[in-house]
């Protein structure tokens, strides 16, 4: 399928001349392995990471250190060049994606991937933005500590782009989203000043609390160059369950008792259809269901701390049985069977990719509302589109579903995508009434900001537009990204 050109962002086309200048102060700055504009390099970072969009760029700058981030982004204020900011390029809404005019320098921040220290004693990790998560995890564990922050792309994204979209993932649960795990930030401003916010305190009651400006601000008011991060005790043990429920209501009963049972100690609660199960085992090399049987909803739960999680999780699972919440169920015996059943997580959503033509959502609502959304969004999607394959699943313990959609089985998949502005209004509506949110984790990007218009409170977007003035009045900073049109 090919992918779509970005329509360019109404951003001013700054003088020739001055680009030019801009970029010969940028590529100064550099050194030999800072700067990239062969086409071919270029290529895999002017496309997003579900190879939907693609764009084209003035080339891409890979600076080293903080120093050399201020540099690019002084000499690119100076020559109106507007920026945008790349880590991993693992993003879903094609936040860190060029738009089609050429205009735009990606910054990289790919070789600022050092842990400049760790405080085990005051359970606090100091790194810089380009830093790979899953470096940042096994950097904890040798420590004995645990940094929670978890998602499927974490062997290839990086800690700055996971801040500035406030990702989410498997621990939300029991930890919070990224920007509940920071205490401190480093950010170059869009006039190339760096503000030094890298306290680790924890209490600090002096005024605005500003790193939560940059957190989830999809680098429009700036660039997260390092960040101070919070540690927690590495649990003992973990106690891994997928238990197949009697309906969908059943799982806020069990939600609630898992809670209760395991007292702080429940860190994952993953909602999956049965038949995503199915389709995980036939289309994914190494998925295995458990269960004979085709059960129409399944629960993957874990619990993470001292030995005692082990009898919480049976405890829960025979009380859930003879209050028949639950029919069937298989508890990890080993790491490797843990493994498993995290695999065949992951795997749902392979699955869904090899299975034809999907439009996507990530959405949230309260938690006791989850079950009413599934369907309720099921209903308003057969209205629009009869015969679409709605696949929900996701993180039913903080309330978020990613509210996927598959193709007709007798329609074609082009057809199909062209009918996403429809089913997107049917399913945001849904999640629109019930006081839910149209991104729970993915951020918005390019993709979302007609959505974002549609359904955010005209007063909170007129404050996020003041802002936006007020920290980058040039409207530099990823434009087109998040914010609908910026009047200034």
């Amino acid at each position: 399928m090919p992918s779509e050109t970005l329509t360019p962002a109404e951003t001013p086309a700054a003088p020739p001349e001055a680009v030019d200048a801009a970029l010969a102060r940028i590529r100064e700055s550099l050194d030999e392995r800072g700067w990239v504009d062969d086409p071919k390099e270029l290529e895999p970072w002017l496309v997003d990471s579900r190879g939907l969009y693609h764009g084209k760029c003035l080339g891409m700058a890979r600076p080293k250190s903080t120093e050399e981030v201020a540099a690019v982004m002084q000499a690119a204020y100076a020559g109106g060049v507007p920026i945008v900011p790349q880590g991993g390029n693992t993003g879903r809404v094609a936040g860190a994606t060029p738009d089609g005019s050429g205009r735009m320098l990606l910054i990289n921040l790919a070789r600022m991937n050092k842990v400049r220290s760790i405080d085990p004693a005051n359970d606090t990790m100091t790194v810089e933005a380009g830093c790979i998560l899953k470096t940042l995890q096994e950097t904890a564990d040798k420590e004995d500590r645990l940094f929670p922050l978890s998602l499927g792309a974490e062997g290839t994204c990086q800690i700055g782009g996971n801040l500035s979209s406030n990702a989410g993932g498997i621990n939300v649960l029991r930890y919070g989203n990224a920007r509940d795990l920071v205490l401190g930030l480093e950010v170059v401003l869009p006039d190339g000043r760096v503000w030094n916010g890298m306290t680790a305190l924890r209490k600090n009651n002096t005024g605005y609390d500003l790193k939560h400006l940059f957190m989830g601000s999809e680098g429009t008011l700036g660039i997260i160059t390092a960040a101070v991060l919070k540690l927690f005790p590495k649990p003992k043990t973990r106690a891994t369950a997928l238990v197949a429920l009697s309906d969908l209501d059943a799982a806020l009963t069990l939600l609630a008792d898992a809670k209760a049972a395991g007292a702080g100690a429940l860190t994952s609660f993953e909602l999956m259809p049965g038949f995503a199960l199915d389709w995980a085992e036939r289309l994914v090399d190494g998925a295995r269901r458990p269960f004979e049987e085709t059960y129409d909803w399944t629960v993957l739960l874990e619990f993470a701390g001292e030995a005692a999680v082990e009898d919480a999780m049976q405890n829960l699972l025979e009380g859930a049985f003879e209050a028949e919440q639950v029919i069937d169920a298989v508890i990890a015996q080993s790491e490797d069977q843990r493994g498993q059943l995290w695999f065949l997580r992951e795997a749902i959503v392979d699955a869904q990719n090899r299975e034809g033509a999907q439009i996507k959502h990530d959405v949230s609502v309260p938690v006791s509302a989850v079950p009413r959304f599934i369907r309720e969004a099921a209903d308003a999607v057969e209205a629009a589109l009869p015969g679409t394959r709605p696949y929900p699943f996701g993180h039913v313990g903080d309330g978020n579903i990613h509210y996927n959609l598959s193709q007709p089985k007798d329609m074609d998949a082009d057809a199909f995508r062209a009918k996403a502005p429809a089913l997107h209004r049917a399913v945001h509506d849904v999640v629109a009434r019930l006081d839910g949110s149209i991104s729970a984790e993915h951020g918005v990007g390019r993709v979302k900001r007609g959505e974002l218009a549609r359904y955010k409170d005209p007063i909170e977007l007129d404050i996020m537009r003041g802002l936006k003035r007020s920290l980058d009045p040039k409207g530099l900073m990823n434009p087109g990204a998040l914010l609908p049109d910026v009047d200034r």
